[in-house]
């Protein structure tokens, strides 16, 4: 690691609040990221008949544990349970739903209030809240990572062409910029995704169509600032190859610019993301999400815990990523250096 970038990690650890924020984010990436071993209608371990099984990891049919069916076991069906107890033990993770288990022992009409079972009590299906909060922030968070990271890939590229060439290149490509740019992004997003079957990778494929201009204009201006400096000229001079020269000369030197920049466009694709799945075009509906959270608290305002524990989630995440962009962008920021 340089000692230019070992500098800015350090400065971005003394920013308490960013540094902070930022190791919260990663517990609830980690958190998010162990959904099924977290909550799951599947226990994490059995032992049966001197025999060890993973089942939130494996399938396996009833038969395994002194059952009839050869379907998928039903590990929350009394009578499988008891069959496991006799022979051996189970293991179940903190929460025994999964975001699509309805809760069948209810006696309230859902949505139902938080109770010990439910913690953040249950949807307009019995849904347990809790856990589709977790699945659905998983989903967000891995959503909004790998779209950000693949629109900073392309608009890195992108601005790096038209900074280094310049002239005619840069010009049509600043054109084409201020067309792509003047589009109503969000309503071309809807239309096209009610033209396809729902589908995450549609969704994203579309989302990145229009995301990707985000970094374009930062690395176009370093990049038409830097090939005019001594030591671009000197690679030049020697017969370095223009694309050694903008990835491997270049780039490196500019890029931090675009790094601190990455927080924001996370939390602007996470919210995008909850936004359609709020009006009903993003992820499939069988699929839990944040937005399909809050909208579930729109249409059932006499249960008000299915709003308020969506708007709590999507604020802390938002505001931990906005909290961590700051304190990255004052890290990177060469003004601060010292």
């Amino acid at each position: 690691m340089s000692p230019i970038m070992q500098v800015r990690i350090q400065k971005f650890k003394k920013n308490r609040l960013g540094f902070v924020c930022f190791i919260v984010f990663i517990v609830l990436f980690i958190l998010s990221i162990s959904a099924e071993f977290i909550a799951n209608d599947k226990p994490l371990l059995v032992k049966y008949d001197q025999h060890y099984y993973l089942p939130v990891l494996k399938a396996y049919p009833e038969t395994h544990f002194g059952g009839v069916f050869e379907t998928e076991a039903d590990y929350r069906d009394p009578v499988v349970q008891q069959l496991i107890d006799e022979k051996g033990w189970s293991i179940w993770p903190l929460v025994r739903y999964s975001y699509q288990t309805p809760n069948l022992d209810l006696a309230v009409p859902v949505p139902s209030p938080p109770t010990a079972q439910n913690w953040l009590g249950t949807d307009d299906q019995g849904r347990d809240v809790f856990t589709r909060i977790l699945y659905g922030l998983r989903i967000s968070l891995l959503f909004g990572l790998a779209l950000t990271l693949f629109a900073a890939f392309i608009g890195i590229i992108v601005g790096a062409i038209q900074g280094y060439y310049g002239g005619w290149v840069d010009l049509i490509g600043q054109r084409l910029l201020e067309v792509w740019g003047g589009l109503p992004t969000l309503f071309m997003v809807i239309i096209l995704v009610s033209i396809f079957t729902p589908s995450v990778y549609w969704l994203f494929l579309i989302m990145l169509i229009f995301g990707w201009t985000e970094l374009v204009g930062i690395v176009r201006a370093e990049f038409l600032r830097a090939r005019h400096l001594d030591y671009v000229q000197a690679a030049r001079a020697l017969g370095v190859s223009d694309l050694v020269i903008m990835f491997r000369h270049i780039l490196p030197n500019v890029i931090s610019s675009s790094l601190s920049q990455l927080p924001f466009m996370l939390t602007a694709n996470i919210t995008a993301l909850t936004a359609l799945d709020f009006l009903g075009y993003g992820l499939p509906p069988d699929a839990a999400s944040l937005g399909e959270l809050l909208l579930q608290g729109k249409n059932n305002l006499n249960a008000p815990w299915l709003a308020l524990s969506g708007f709590f989630t999507l604020a802390l995440v938002l505001s931990l990523l906005i909290y961590i962009g700051e304190a990255t962008r004052d890290a990177f920021d060469p003004r601060r250096q010292k």
